[in-house]
């Protein structure tokens, strides 16, 4: 999209601070019942209806976390919502709030934030949550946008990263590295362009990794799933940074080991098929990819007849005591230390 100030758009400038925070009121109602004042206020005021608050926030960064050359804004503004209320649910919560926080330069105009916003509102709408406030702010170049995700739950649902024992299951919903299969298609194509502006981008037969990467989507449906089935995870975390990473994270947090068996490890076809095109090994974009927003959570062995059934659900080891490491199996029974190797913020 074109974010420049020519064609009639409208520069940030001529609305002011509180003309764009007027505009963003004006076309983000708050229904909820747990929403209280929303914007317009020097803060919101909600209700926790006795239940805990749990709270998460996360930031995405314009040349970091995005490459607006190939991602739409309203995409942008869709998956800067779904990071973090996946978060949430990871924690076996609900969301009911978010909070926008944005740093935008003069490149950008009121339109072009419309745009934003209207995945913002959509993801909103989507999810059942109140945007009720935030913050805008001008930078000297590029955009920033810090996303606050409010839920709340019964102290007895919550779940933790530190509660896997020896002897749970280790599982996953949908399918890994599907994301990365789209980020890797995306940047291919970007790089054909720059070299030669004459030849179009070809993403045809590709429209799940796209979507996987542009407008992923959190797993309220297993926080459902769990209720209905009388199941209580004993640890979660959501896959943002790579399955490799998640496990180590859950590991750690919960003084334990893991053994994983490589093939249970779920990759989309189409996805694998993309990937070792590009002379990617699938599993290695499922361990280390991120950006997949499923769940990685361990069971009780109890648990297992409820859920075995599930479609989308995949188990994919189990846990062990924290002397065996943390390992992944190869089919043919060759052992590997299993590292993170995913996201890094602060990577060279």
């Amino acid at each position: 999209m074109d974010t420049g100030n020519h064609g009639g758009l409208t520069p940030l400038s001529e609305v002011g601070e509180f003309g764009l925070i007027n505009k963003i009121r004006e076309t983000a109602p708050a229904s909820g019942a747990n929403t209280i004042k929303a914007i317009g206020d020097d803060a919101a005021v909600l209700d926790s209806k006795g239940k805990k608050t749990v709270i998460s926030t996360d930031c995405l960064v314009e040349g970091i976390h995005f490459d607006i050359s190939y991602v739409p804004l309203r995409h942008l503004g869709y998956k800067s919502v779904v990071v973090n209320l996946s978060d949430i649910f990871a924690m076996n919560a609900k969301p009911a709030h978010i909070l926008v926080s944005m740093a935008v330069s003069s490149r950008y105009t009121l339109e072009a934030i419309d745009e934003l916003y209207e995945g913002i509102y959509a993801a909103c709408t989507h999810y059942g949550v109140d945007m009720v406030g935030g913050d805008t702010s001008s930078a000297p170049q590029g955009l920033m946008i810090s996303i606050t995700a409010v839920g709340y739950a019964e102290e007895s649902e919550l779940v933790y990263r530190s509660g896997a024992m020896a002897n749970d299951i280790v599982c996953v919903t949908g399918d890994l590295g599907a994301a990365y299969a789209g980020l890797q298609l995306l940047e291919r194509e970007k790089r054909i362009f720059m070299e030669n502006a004459s030849v179009q981008p070809d993403l045809t037969g590709n429209d799940y990794i796209l979507e996987r990467q542009l407008k992923p989507e959190a797993r309220a449906d297993m926080v459902e799933t769990f209720a209905r089935l009388g199941i209580k995870p004993t640890a979660m975390i959501d896959v943002s940074d790579g399955l490799a990473s998640e496990i180590n994270h859950i590991c750690k947090e919960s003084d334990c080991g893991a053994r994983i068996f490589d093939e249970r490890i779920p990759v989309d076809p189409q996805a694998a098929i993309f990937l070792e095109e590009m002379k990617i090994n699938p599993t290695l974009a499922a361990l280390n990819g991120g950006e997949d927003y499923e769940l990685l959570f361990t069971l009780k062995p109890s648990d297992y007849e409820k859920i075995k059934d599930v479609k989308g659900i995949s188990f994919l080891g189990y846990i062990t005591d924290r002397s065996y490491g943390v390992k992944l199996e190869t089919r043919d029974g060759i052992q590997h230390d299993l590292e993170s190797k995913g996201w890094n913020a602060f990577g060279a």
